[in-house]
């Protein structure tokens, strides 16, 4: 059987942890930032493990990560 392709745009995204499931960074960080809080931002730094509901198609375009 053939290897199956990487998606390129989602192994920059995404990251599995040592429990298999997928990490992915928080939205509204990249500009218009002077209106959020210090406090805000900073949480959005952290990774966040992406939703349920999504872990399937995102494990089938990252398989060998």
């Amino acid at each position: 059987m053939p290897k199956i392709k990487t998606n390129s745009g989602a192994k920059k995204r995404f990251k599995l942890s040592k429990t298999g499931k997928p990490m992915r960074a928080h939205a509204y960080k990249s500009h218009i930032l002077n209106k959020k809080s210090t406090k805000r931002k900073r949480n959005l730094r952290k990774t966040t493990v992406a939703d349920k509901t999504n872990v399937k198609q995102i494990k089938k375009l990252i398989p060998y990560k």
